[in-house]
């Protein structure tokens, strides 16, 4: 694979905006860990609650048990700020309306970068992405427009233009990496906080801190480092 670009840093404050709770937490979490270390205001922004996915909880418990997993989760890279949209887990649509909230929390939170994570239909090889994950990637790039131009959504305040690029962790396109050697433990702390939601899925937490080692140790040989966190940079 090609190699990777090292992600500009000359930035003070990120929103990152991602459908679920744990998005953030299979890889990019590590590099928000480096940036808030470094003194950068980070918010997560999250599309919805993600009550729909533990099978085994209703809606209401799941909402309950994952919004204290989220919290602890972003606490462990140095996130302070968490906002809810509230859209319903599984079936956001990139329309006029998402766009309109997420063009909104462009001109509130006024970021240099967005983060966000895979928005392509496939992780890469015979995969599938969430719909949930399309439709909040691709609404989100538009968003980023759609905030810096005046003459629309004209009642949600001035226009924010300062967007420089927008970041799209895990995503088989990615161009850019993040060194996160020193802060791969920082991120895998934030997914073992996705306790309950990981043993819902099935999933061991030492399996799931394999797959980040293992991810940030491929990202890492293409940036030239030991662990890396990958990301997709449109801007």
């Amino acid at each position: 694979m090609a190699e990777l670009e090292h992600v500009p840093e000359d930035w003070n404050r990120a929103l990152a905006v991602v459908a679920h709770p744990d998005d953030m937490e299979y890889g990019a979490a590590s590099a928000v860990a480096r940036w808030t270390s470094q003194g950068k205001d980070i918010g997560y922004l999250l599309v919805t609650r993600g009550e729909a996915g533990i099978d085994s909880m209703s809606p209401e418990e799941s909402v309950a048990a994952r919004a204290g997993e989220q919290q602890a989760s972003c606490a462990a890279v140095g996130v302070e700020r968490l906002e809810y949209l509230d859209y319903p887990d599984g079936l956001v649509v990139a329309d006029l309306n998402l766009r309109r909230d997420l063009a909104a929390a462009i001109r509130r939170h006024q970021p240099e970068v967005i983060i966000s994570i895979n928005f392509r239909d496939s992780w890469g090889g015979p995969s599938w992405n969430h719909a949930d994950h399309r439709a909040v990637g691709v609404a989100l790039l538009d968003a980023i427009r759609e905030a810096a131009n005046r003459w629309i959504f004209t009642d949600l305040g001035g226009p924010w233009s300062g967007v420089r690029f927008a970041l799209f962790g895990g995503s088989p396109n990615s161009t850019h990496g993040v060194d996160v050697t020193d802060y791969l433990e920082a991120g895998v702390e934030s997914l073992r906080c996705h306790s309950v939601y990981l043993e819902s899925i099935g999933t061991d937490p030492a399996e799931a801190d394999r797959f980040l080692r293992e991810a940030a140790e491929a990202a890492g040989t293409r940036l030239g480092v030991h662990h890396a966190a990958s990301f997709e940079l449109v801007g």
